[in-house]
Protein backbone atom coordinates (compact mmCIF):
# COMPACT_ATOMS: atom_id res chain seq x y z
CA UNK A 1 0.00 0.00 0.00
CA UNK A 2 1.56 3.67 -1.03
CA UNK A 3 1.24 6.70 0.83
CA UNK A 4 -1.63 7.79 -1.23
CA UNK A 5 -4.00 4.69 -0.46
CA UNK A 6 -2.99 4.53 3.52
CA UNK A 7 -4.07 8.08 3.56
CA UNK A 8 -6.99 7.68 2.32
CA UNK A 9 -7.79 4.96 4.12
CA UNK A 10 -7.05 7.07 7.22
CA UNK A 11 -9.41 9.81 5.97
CA UNK A 12 -12.20 7.07 5.68
CA UNK A 13 -11.58 5.90 9.19
CA UNK A 14 -11.76 9.39 10.70
CA UNK A 15 -14.80 10.50 8.91
CA UNK A 16 -16.37 7.28 9.34
CA UNK A 17 -15.91 7.51 13.05
CA UNK A 18 -17.26 10.87 12.97
CA UNK A 19 -20.19 10.72 10.84
CA UNK A 20 -21.20 7.73 13.51
CA UNK A 21 -21.66 10.14 15.98
CA UNK A 22 -23.90 12.36 14.15
CA UNK A 23 -26.20 9.12 12.93
CA UNK A 24 -26.19 8.38 16.39
CA UNK A 25 -27.92 11.94 17.01
CA UNK A 26 -29.97 12.25 14.15
CA UNK A 27 -33.23 11.11 15.67
CA UNK A 28 -33.22 13.67 18.25
CA UNK A 29 -34.31 17.13 18.41
CA UNK A 30 -32.54 20.10 19.88
CA UNK A 31 -34.90 20.07 22.48
CA UNK A 32 -33.70 15.88 23.33
CA UNK A 33 -29.69 17.35 22.47
CA UNK A 34 -30.03 19.19 25.46
CA UNK A 35 -31.56 17.94 28.61
CA UNK A 36 -29.27 16.66 31.32
CA UNK A 37 -30.86 14.31 33.62
CA UNK A 38 -28.23 13.80 36.06
CA UNK A 39 -24.89 14.99 36.66
CA UNK A 40 -23.79 11.69 35.24
CA UNK A 41 -25.40 12.21 32.38
CA UNK A 42 -24.26 15.46 29.72
CA UNK A 43 -26.14 16.31 26.93
CA UNK A 44 -26.11 15.01 23.50
CA UNK A 45 -24.71 18.18 22.13
CA UNK A 46 -22.35 18.35 24.31
CA UNK A 47 -21.26 14.64 23.71
CA UNK A 48 -20.64 16.61 19.95
CA UNK A 49 -18.78 19.10 20.71
CA UNK A 50 -16.67 17.78 23.27
CA UNK A 51 -15.24 14.80 20.98
CA UNK A 52 -14.57 17.85 18.56
CA UNK A 53 -12.71 19.94 20.89
CA UNK A 54 -10.72 17.03 21.28
CA UNK A 55 -9.51 16.86 17.85
CA UNK A 56 -8.98 21.22 18.08
CA UNK A 57 -6.98 21.01 21.39
CA UNK A 58 -4.50 18.09 21.16
CA UNK A 59 -4.16 17.61 17.03
CA UNK A 60 -4.90 20.52 15.18
CA UNK A 61 -3.99 23.68 17.44
CA UNK A 62 -0.79 22.34 18.51
CA UNK A 63 0.54 20.82 15.12
CA UNK A 64 -0.91 22.74 12.49
CA UNK A 65 0.22 25.91 11.64
CA UNK A 66 -2.00 28.93 11.58
CA UNK A 67 -4.77 26.74 12.36
CA UNK A 68 -8.02 29.27 13.69
CA UNK A 69 -9.90 27.69 16.76
CA UNK A 70 -13.24 28.10 15.71
CA UNK A 71 -14.72 29.93 18.91
CA UNK A 72 -12.30 30.31 21.85
CA UNK A 73 -15.38 30.05 24.54
CA UNK A 74 -15.69 26.24 23.32
CA UNK A 75 -12.88 25.31 25.20
CA UNK A 76 -14.17 26.80 28.55
CA UNK A 77 -17.69 24.68 27.70
CA UNK A 78 -16.28 21.95 26.36
CA UNK A 79 -13.67 20.43 28.38
CA UNK A 80 -14.32 17.49 29.99
CA UNK A 81 -11.83 16.96 33.09
CA UNK A 82 -8.06 17.87 31.59
CA UNK A 83 -6.97 20.31 34.58
CA UNK A 84 -3.61 20.96 32.20
CA UNK A 85 -6.39 23.13 29.94
CA UNK A 86 -7.60 25.32 31.91
CA UNK A 87 -10.97 25.69 33.49
CA UNK A 88 -14.11 24.53 32.08
CA UNK A 89 -17.91 24.61 32.92
CA UNK A 90 -18.93 22.11 35.77
CA UNK A 91 -19.67 19.17 34.46
CA UNK A 92 -23.49 18.92 36.55
CA UNK A 93 -24.64 21.97 34.98
CA UNK A 94 -24.07 21.62 31.15
CA UNK A 95 -27.70 20.70 30.64
CA UNK A 96 -27.65 24.55 31.06
CA UNK A 97 -25.93 25.48 27.87
CA UNK A 98 -28.64 26.19 25.69
CA UNK A 99 -26.35 28.23 23.36
CA UNK A 100 -24.54 27.07 21.60
CA UNK A 101 -27.52 25.32 19.67
CA UNK A 102 -27.51 22.48 17.65
CA UNK A 103 -26.73 23.80 14.58
CA UNK A 104 -23.90 26.37 16.02
CA UNK A 105 -22.39 22.38 16.79
CA UNK A 106 -22.95 21.63 13.73
CA UNK A 107 -20.79 24.07 12.33
CA UNK A 108 -17.93 23.10 15.11
CA UNK A 109 -17.80 19.84 14.00
CA UNK A 110 -17.52 20.61 10.04
CA UNK A 111 -15.23 23.28 10.83
CA UNK A 112 -12.43 20.60 12.57
CA UNK A 113 -13.77 17.65 10.41
CA UNK A 114 -12.04 20.29 7.22
CA UNK A 115 -8.91 20.95 8.92
CA UNK A 116 -8.53 17.44 10.26
CA UNK A 117 -9.12 15.92 6.23
CA UNK A 118 -6.31 17.96 5.33
CA UNK A 119 -4.03 17.11 8.20
CA UNK A 120 -4.39 13.23 7.42
CA UNK A 121 -3.62 14.15 3.70
CA UNK A 122 -0.12 15.52 4.47
CA UNK A 123 1.11 12.00 6.28
CA UNK A 124 1.55 13.31 9.38
CA UNK A 125 4.29 11.73 11.42
CA UNK A 126 3.68 8.34 13.59
CA UNK A 127 3.34 10.12 16.70
CA UNK A 128 0.34 12.51 15.38
CA UNK A 129 -1.23 9.86 13.36
CA UNK A 130 -1.16 7.45 17.24
CA UNK A 131 -2.60 10.76 18.53
CA UNK A 132 -5.44 11.02 16.08
CA UNK A 133 -6.53 7.33 17.02
CA UNK A 134 -6.87 7.82 20.78
CA UNK A 135 -8.83 10.84 19.54
CA UNK A 136 -10.80 8.57 17.24
CA UNK A 137 -11.32 6.01 20.08
CA UNK A 138 -12.34 8.39 22.62
CA UNK A 139 -15.18 9.52 20.28
CA UNK A 140 -16.05 6.05 19.73
CA UNK A 141 -16.98 6.00 23.63
CA UNK A 142 -18.81 9.12 23.52
CA UNK A 143 -20.95 7.46 21.05
CA UNK A 144 -21.39 4.73 23.59
CA UNK A 145 -21.79 7.22 26.55
CA UNK A 146 -24.37 9.12 23.47
CA UNK A 147 -27.06 6.34 23.76
CA UNK A 148 -26.64 5.36 27.12
CA UNK A 149 -26.92 9.32 28.51
CA UNK A 150 -30.62 10.04 25.98
CA UNK A 151 -31.91 6.82 27.17
CA UNK A 152 -31.89 7.90 30.47
CA UNK A 153 -32.88 11.35 29.48
CA UNK A 154 -35.90 10.01 27.52
CA UNK A 155 -36.60 7.89 30.51
CA UNK A 156 -37.64 10.67 32.67
CA UNK A 157 -40.50 11.21 29.89
CA UNK A 158 -43.79 9.88 31.59
CA UNK A 159 -44.95 9.12 28.28
CA UNK A 160 -41.79 6.45 27.60
CA UNK A 161 -40.95 7.71 24.06
CA UNK A 162 -38.50 5.85 21.90
CA UNK A 163 -35.10 6.52 20.89
CA UNK A 164 -35.59 4.00 17.96
CA UNK A 165 -38.33 1.76 17.44
CA UNK A 166 -36.06 -0.70 15.84
CA UNK A 167 -33.12 -0.58 18.64
CA UNK A 168 -32.16 -3.80 19.96
CA UNK A 169 -30.33 -3.42 22.89
CA UNK A 170 -29.83 -7.61 23.36
CA UNK A 171 -28.59 -9.51 20.58
CA UNK A 172 -27.29 -12.72 21.63
CA UNK A 173 -30.22 -13.84 23.91
CA UNK A 174 -29.54 -17.54 25.76
CA UNK A 175 -31.89 -19.68 27.24
CA UNK A 176 -31.50 -23.13 29.41
CA UNK A 177 -29.06 -23.47 32.66
CA UNK A 178 -25.74 -21.98 32.80
CA UNK A 179 -22.89 -24.17 32.53
CA UNK A 180 -19.56 -23.48 34.86
CA UNK A 181 -16.19 -23.94 32.94
CA UNK A 182 -13.49 -25.11 34.27
CA UNK A 183 -10.36 -22.92 34.57
CA UNK A 184 -6.73 -24.42 36.25
CA UNK A 185 -5.32 -20.83 36.76
CA UNK A 186 -1.68 -20.58 37.28
CA UNK A 187 0.82 -17.75 36.23
CA UNK A 188 -0.81 -16.25 33.47
CA UNK A 189 0.11 -13.12 31.54
CA UNK A 190 -2.41 -10.68 31.15
CA UNK A 191 -3.08 -6.81 29.50
CA UNK A 192 -2.57 -5.87 25.94
CA UNK A 193 0.41 -7.49 23.50
CA UNK A 194 0.87 -6.54 19.77
CA UNK A 195 0.41 -3.74 17.77
CA UNK A 196 -2.92 -2.38 17.53
CA UNK A 197 -4.77 0.13 19.74
CA UNK A 198 -4.82 -0.02 23.39
CA UNK A 199 -5.82 2.16 26.28
CA UNK A 200 -2.94 3.64 28.26
CA UNK A 201 -4.50 1.59 31.14
CA UNK A 202 -4.38 -1.87 28.92
CA UNK A 203 -0.73 -1.65 29.50
CA UNK A 204 2.04 -3.10 30.25
CA UNK A 205 1.31 -6.49 29.94
CA UNK A 206 2.71 -8.44 33.34
CA UNK A 207 2.07 -12.03 34.87
CA UNK A 208 -0.53 -12.57 37.35
CA UNK A 209 -0.88 -15.74 39.31
CA UNK A 210 -4.89 -17.22 39.37
CA UNK A 211 -6.20 -19.77 41.75
CA UNK A 212 -8.29 -22.41 40.21
CA UNK A 213 -11.81 -21.17 39.25
CA UNK A 214 -15.48 -21.51 37.65
CA UNK A 215 -16.83 -19.29 34.71
CA UNK A 216 -20.51 -19.00 34.01
CA UNK A 217 -20.55 -20.10 30.13
CA UNK A 218 -23.48 -17.17 29.57
CA UNK A 219 -24.41 -13.79 31.42
CA UNK A 220 -26.81 -13.72 34.29
CA UNK A 221 -30.36 -13.22 32.71
CA UNK A 222 -33.55 -10.91 33.81
CA UNK A 223 -35.79 -13.98 34.75
CA UNK A 224 -33.29 -14.93 37.23
CA UNK A 225 -32.98 -11.59 38.13
CA UNK A 226 -36.77 -11.35 39.02
CA UNK A 227 -36.02 -14.98 41.40
CA UNK A 228 -33.43 -12.55 42.86
CA UNK A 229 -36.33 -9.59 43.71
CA UNK A 230 -39.14 -12.42 44.69
CA UNK A 231 -36.71 -13.84 47.47
CA UNK A 232 -36.48 -10.98 49.08
CA UNK A 233 -32.84 -9.79 47.57
CA UNK A 234 -33.71 -5.93 48.03
CA UNK A 235 -34.50 -6.79 51.87
CA UNK A 236 -31.88 -8.95 52.83
CA UNK A 237 -29.33 -7.00 54.50
CA UNK A 238 -26.25 -10.27 54.96
CA UNK A 239 -26.23 -10.43 51.16
CA UNK A 240 -25.13 -6.94 50.34
CA UNK A 241 -21.56 -5.06 50.69
CA UNK A 242 -22.25 -2.37 53.88
CA UNK A 243 -21.84 0.27 51.10
CA UNK A 244 -24.67 -1.75 48.72
CA UNK A 245 -27.13 -1.42 51.91
CA UNK A 246 -26.84 1.97 52.05
CA UNK A 247 -27.46 2.68 48.69
CA UNK A 248 -30.72 0.23 48.53
CA UNK A 249 -31.81 2.09 51.85
CA UNK A 250 -31.04 5.59 50.06
CA UNK A 251 -32.13 5.33 46.98
CA UNK A 252 -34.70 2.83 47.53
CA UNK A 253 -33.69 0.32 45.15
CA UNK A 254 -35.77 -2.78 44.60
CA UNK A 255 -35.33 -3.35 40.86
CA UNK A 256 -32.81 -2.83 38.03
CA UNK A 257 -33.36 0.68 36.86
CA UNK A 258 -35.55 1.16 34.04
CA UNK A 259 -37.63 -1.93 35.81
CA UNK A 260 -41.53 -1.03 36.35
CA UNK A 261 -43.83 -3.94 37.72
CA UNK A 262 -46.99 -4.04 36.14
CA UNK A 263 -49.06 -5.84 38.45
CA UNK A 264 -47.52 -9.74 38.44
CA UNK A 265 -44.93 -8.84 35.44
CA UNK A 266 -41.68 -6.50 34.71
CA UNK A 267 -41.76 -3.97 32.14
CA UNK A 268 -37.96 -2.01 31.16
CA UNK A 269 -37.44 0.99 29.90
CA UNK A 270 -35.64 0.44 26.31
CA UNK A 271 -33.92 2.72 23.39
CA UNK A 272 -36.77 1.11 21.68
CA UNK A 273 -39.67 2.23 24.60
CA UNK A 274 -41.17 0.27 27.26
CA UNK A 275 -41.50 -3.46 27.17
CA UNK A 276 -41.75 -6.42 28.95
CA UNK A 277 -39.36 -8.14 30.35
CA UNK A 278 -37.93 -10.83 28.67
CA UNK A 279 -36.65 -13.55 31.16
CA UNK A 280 -33.94 -15.37 28.78
CA UNK A 281 -32.47 -11.96 28.13
CA UNK A 282 -29.43 -10.60 29.93
CA UNK A 283 -30.50 -8.41 33.31
CA UNK A 284 -28.73 -5.23 32.32
CA UNK A 285 -28.76 -1.29 34.30
CA UNK A 286 -27.33 -3.07 38.02
CA UNK A 287 -24.60 -1.29 39.86
CA UNK A 288 -21.52 -3.39 41.38
CA UNK A 289 -23.43 -3.53 44.62
CA UNK A 290 -26.38 -5.19 42.91
CA UNK A 291 -24.61 -7.94 40.76
CA UNK A 292 -22.30 -8.43 44.24
CA UNK A 293 -25.38 -9.07 46.27
CA UNK A 294 -27.05 -11.17 43.01
CA UNK A 295 -23.45 -13.54 43.10
CA UNK A 296 -23.69 -13.64 47.16
CA UNK A 297 -27.03 -14.95 46.55
CA UNK A 298 -26.49 -17.16 43.99
CA UNK A 299 -23.92 -18.96 45.95
CA UNK A 300 -21.02 -17.65 43.63
CA UNK A 301 -18.90 -14.72 42.96
CA UNK A 302 -17.65 -11.94 40.66
CA UNK A 303 -14.71 -12.84 38.51
CA UNK A 304 -11.70 -10.74 38.90
CA UNK A 305 -10.44 -8.67 35.91
CA UNK A 306 -7.63 -11.52 34.94
CA UNK A 307 -9.88 -14.53 35.77
CA UNK A 308 -12.31 -12.86 32.73
CA UNK A 309 -9.81 -12.04 30.26
CA UNK A 310 -7.60 -15.53 30.78
CA UNK A 311 -11.40 -17.03 30.34
CA UNK A 312 -11.56 -14.99 27.27
CA UNK A 313 -7.92 -15.92 25.54
CA UNK A 314 -8.17 -19.10 26.13
CA UNK A 315 -11.78 -20.86 25.89
CA UNK A 316 -13.83 -20.77 23.31
CA UNK A 317 -17.47 -21.79 24.92
CA UNK A 318 -17.64 -18.74 26.47
CA UNK A 319 -21.01 -16.69 25.01
CA UNK A 320 -22.01 -13.32 25.44
CA UNK A 321 -18.66 -11.73 25.90
CA UNK A 322 -19.09 -8.70 23.57
CA UNK A 323 -22.05 -6.58 22.64
CA UNK A 324 -24.97 -7.08 25.23
CA UNK A 325 -24.14 -5.77 28.78
CA UNK A 326 -20.82 -4.48 30.03
CA UNK A 327 -19.70 -7.01 33.02
CA UNK A 328 -18.63 -5.91 36.32
CA UNK A 329 -15.71 -7.49 37.90
CA UNK A 330 -14.19 -7.35 41.61
CA UNK A 331 -11.84 -5.79 40.48
CA UNK A 332 -10.47 -2.20 41.99
CA UNK A 333 -9.43 -0.39 38.86
CA UNK A 334 -5.53 0.39 39.93
CA UNK A 335 -2.56 0.69 37.52
CA UNK A 336 -1.02 -2.11 35.77
CA UNK A 337 2.85 -2.66 37.71
CA UNK A 338 5.17 -0.22 35.76
CA UNK A 339 2.41 2.05 34.54
CA UNK A 340 3.05 5.56 33.67
CA UNK A 341 0.45 7.70 32.31
CA UNK A 342 1.46 9.41 29.33
CA UNK A 343 3.30 13.43 28.99
CA UNK A 344 1.03 16.29 29.76
CA UNK A 345 -2.73 16.85 29.50
CA UNK A 346 -3.39 13.68 27.31
CA UNK A 347 -2.00 11.44 30.28
CA UNK A 348 -5.22 12.74 32.58
CA UNK A 349 -7.16 10.45 29.94
CA UNK A 350 -7.27 6.81 32.33
CA UNK A 351 -4.35 6.98 35.55
CA UNK A 352 -6.42 10.51 37.23
CA UNK A 353 -9.47 7.94 37.80
CA UNK A 354 -7.64 5.16 39.31
CA UNK A 355 -9.35 5.15 42.63
CA UNK A 356 -13.01 4.53 43.84
CA UNK A 357 -13.75 2.45 40.64
CA UNK A 358 -14.61 -0.66 39.89
CA UNK A 359 -13.37 -2.76 36.23
CA UNK A 360 -16.17 -3.66 34.27
CA UNK A 361 -14.98 -5.95 31.05
CA UNK A 362 -16.13 -6.99 27.78
CA UNK A 363 -18.64 -4.83 25.53
CA UNK A 364 -22.12 -3.90 25.62
CA UNK A 365 -25.02 -3.38 22.66
CA UNK A 366 -23.75 0.50 22.34
CA UNK A 367 -20.34 0.16 22.01
CA UNK A 368 -19.14 1.28 18.28
CA UNK A 369 -18.42 -2.25 16.18
CA UNK A 370 -14.26 -2.69 16.21
CA UNK A 371 -14.13 -0.75 19.79
CA UNK A 372 -14.03 -3.87 22.13
CA UNK A 373 -11.21 -6.23 22.90
CA UNK A 374 -10.17 -9.04 25.90
CA UNK A 375 -8.32 -6.43 27.46
CA UNK A 376 -10.08 -3.23 27.39
CA UNK A 377 -11.02 -2.14 31.02
CA UNK A 378 -14.11 -0.21 31.69
CA UNK A 379 -14.27 1.37 35.41
CA UNK A 380 -17.26 3.45 36.89
CA UNK A 381 -18.28 3.91 40.67
CA UNK A 382 -20.00 0.89 42.20
CA UNK A 383 -23.11 2.88 42.69
CA UNK A 384 -23.60 3.45 39.41
CA UNK A 385 -26.37 1.82 36.66
CA UNK A 386 -27.34 4.05 34.00
CA UNK A 387 -24.91 2.30 31.86
CA UNK A 388 -25.69 -1.05 29.86
CA UNK A 389 -24.19 -3.24 33.20
CA UNK A 390 -24.65 -6.87 34.00
CA UNK A 391 -22.71 -9.65 35.40
CA UNK A 392 -21.51 -13.43 34.87
CA UNK A 393 -20.84 -15.58 37.68
CA UNK A 394 -17.69 -16.85 38.85
CA UNK A 395 -16.73 -19.35 41.53
CA UNK A 396 -13.70 -20.95 43.01
CA UNK A 397 -13.02 -24.84 42.17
Amino acid sequence: MDDTDRMGEATSRYLDVRSLTEWFADPLGPEDQTVQSMPDVSPTKWHRAHVTWFFETFVLGPHVDGYRVHDPEFAFLFNSYYEAEGPRYPRPRRGMITRPGVSDIAAYRKHVDEAMVALIASAPSPELVELIELGLHHEQQHQELLLMDIKHVLSQNPASPRYQSGFAEFADVRSGPSRWLDFEGGLVKVGHAGDGFCFDNEQPRHQVFLEPFELADRLVTAGEWAAFIDDGGYERPELWLSDGWCAVQTDRWTAPLYWQRDGDTWSRFTLAGRHPVAGDEPVSHVSHYEADAFARWAGARLPTEFEWEYAVDTAPLIHQLFGDVWQWTSSAYLPYPRFRPAAGAVGEYNGKFMSNQLVLRGGCCATPPGHTRSTYRNFFPPASRWMFAGLRLARDA
